[in-house]
């Protein structure tokens, strides 16, 4: 029973935890669990302890608030910057084309250059080897 720690500490009050303390009335009782917060007529939010006696129910709802929407508006521009990143990129076919091509893409086109010379030069020198055979068996 909660309120045999009436008139002692909040300390002897708390070690059990379904136990209230109000400080303003010094009094110990049952925690409300039917609702999340105590009523006022039970105990108000500043003088109500409950789990530690160095924080009050005031400065915990203000304390989650301002951690809540910290929250919030981190996850708020996190949104902003991923909606930002792909509206620069237009979609076509199905696939993503960037406006400005990047690093990766900049180094598979000159990839793609350098073979799509290299098999023209095959192509040349097959085609040039064809023509002498030719020429040698008298095909032309």
């Amino acid at each position: 029973d909660c309120r045999q720690y009436t008139n002692r500490s909040c300390e002897e009050c708390l070690k059990n935890v379904t136990c209230l303390w109000c400080a303003s009335s010094r009094r110990c009782m049952e925690y409300p669990v039917r609702r999340i917060l105590p009523p006022a007529d039970l105990c108000e939010l500043r003088s109500a302890r409950w789990g530690v006696c160095w924080v009050n129910f005031e400065a915990l709802i203000i304390a989650m608030s301002v951690v809540g929407g910290t929250l919030l508006i981190m996850l708020g521009v996190c949104c902003c910057c991923c909606c930002k990143k792909k509206s620069k990129k237009q979609v076509s076919g199905g696939a993503f084309l960037s406006t400005r091509p990047d690093k990766d893409d900049e180094r598979a086109a000159r990839e793609r250059e350098k073979r799509r010379v290299r098999q023209e030069e095959r192509r040349a020198e097959m085609k040039s080897r064809h023509d002498e055979i030719r020429r040698k068996y008298g095909t032309v």
